[in-house]
């Protein structure tokens, strides 16, 4: 099974990629590496929640979240790269939790993009990953994820 036909059989679809809010591009393809920018929880084009997790936004909701955000960040991959398939591994993951004060479950809220990779990729999506409290995100975002993927050159 391709990783896209894994995402229908999940019941999800890839979004398109948005144009981005600043002075920067949705991906970087470096050699075999392709870089994402940080991808927030968009759903057609908003945001379904925002706000600190921990007071406006339960754990469970942000872990949903975050694994939009890795969904988000798996449709700009493609778009960079075609298919799916060639993607070798997901290297390493990078999230970020607007977290209320004391808030410290910033790795569950993350586990829901890890484990989105790990559907999608199977073995190749099992990645290094860090999980940072941050103050605020943009737009008052709750989450923010973004990846580093290799690429098969040759596919």
């Amino acid at each position: 099974m391709t990783p896209e036909e894994r995402i229908k059989d999940l019941g999800l679809e890839l979004p398109g990629v948005p144009t981005p809010a600043g002075a920067y591009v949705p991906t970087v393809r470096t050699g075999s590496l392709v870089y994402t920018a940080g991808q927030v929880p968009f759903v057609d084009g908003t945001l379904p929640a925002t706000g600190k997790v921990g007071a406006e936004v339960d754990v469970e909701r942000a872990k949903e979240l975050a694994r939009v955000c890795a969904l988000n960040a798996i449709a700009a991959v493609k778009a960079e790269v075609g298919e799916l398939s060639r993607v070798k591994r997901i290297v390493k993951v990078v999230g970020f939790v607007a977290s209320a004060p004391g808030f410290t479950r910033q790795p569950e809220v993350i586990n829901g993009a890890s484990e989105l990779l790990g559907e999608v990729f199977g073995a190749a999506g099992k990645h290094a990953r860090s999980a940072v409290g941050v103050a605020v995100l943009p737009l008052d975002a709750p989450v923010e994820v973004e990846l580093i993927a290799e690429i098969d050159e040759n596919g």
